[in-house]
């Protein structure tokens, strides 16, 4: 039991060290000039994007909203759904033109993004890993989040049957939502590079580069990692709501 615990406990020093080196590369590749680099590598793995606000000096939001409840957070077109893309010439141009832009992902056309508290995350990262369970691309957003990148739960040929992410949340809402966040069709999250007020950033763990996976496949490790993560035991009609799709 001692050698099960100990390389327990030395996968979750390697992984955890592993989760703490990739930041400082991935800023010094935005420092040098990556930024835009990033971005293509993001829109070629197939997610679509679009400009996004970014922090100011004085902690607030480049978007002229009087007290933004998501400063740098969101699109800065009304129109994000229908503009994002993947389109390299247009991607390249937003990220010359707009230096300082953060950029958003659509979800719910190509991909949707389980986004879970920080430490649920790691947890969860850990276990699958464990596990062998293949995981996609994942962020790490410095207010506290994990978003785990998987593929969508498809389109259904019968439009009443989708679910929007309004059943969940509401970008400008996530906050009331402290625990597992499913974004899909009309959500959206900022990809990295991105900035946010107070110096805080949102950086890629695994890169764009990993295959999407199902959803299904990590939903189970992110809900018992949340139920713990709030002190609870998971309820199975929590474990199963999102498969109301």
């Amino acid at each position: 039991m001692s050698a099960e615990s100990g390389g327990r406990t030395g996968l979750q020093g390697k992984l955890s060290q592993w989760l703490r080196g990739r930041r400082p590369k991935e800023a010094a590749a935005a420092d040098d000039g990556g930024r835009e680099a990033l971005l293509l590598a993001t829109a070629s793995a197939g997610l679509p994007l679009a400009p996004a606000a970014y922090p100011t000096a004085d902690y607030r939001c480049s978007c002229d909203r009087v007290g933004c409840p998501t400063p740098a957070r969101h699109p800065v077109s009304f129109a994000w759904q229908t503009q994002s893309t993947t389109d390299r010439a247009q991607i390249e141009r937003w990220a010359r033109n707009q230096p300082q832009a953060n950029f958003i992902t659509a979800t719910g056309m190509v991909h949707d993004v389980l986004d879970v508290p920080l430490e649920a995350g790691q947890e969860a990262l850990e276990r699958l890993h464990a596990a062998g369970v293949e995981v996609g691309p994942v962020a790490e957003s410095d207010d506290g989040r994990l978003l785990f990148f998987t593929l969508t739960r498809g389109t259904p040929e019968d439009e009443d049957e989708w679910w929007p992410c309004e059943l969940d949340c509401h970008p400008e809402t996530a906050d009331e939502h402290p625990g597992l966040r499913w974004h899909c069709r009309g959500s959206y999250v900022l990809v990295p590079p991105a900035r946010l007020p107070g110096d805080q950033a949102v950086h890629w763990v695994r890169g764009p580069e990993h295959p999407l996976p199902d959803p299904l496949s990590l939903l189970e490790y992110l809900t018992d990692a949340c139920a713990r993560y709030v002190g609870q035991e998971p309820d199975p009609a929590d474990t199963a709501w999102p498969l109301r799709r």
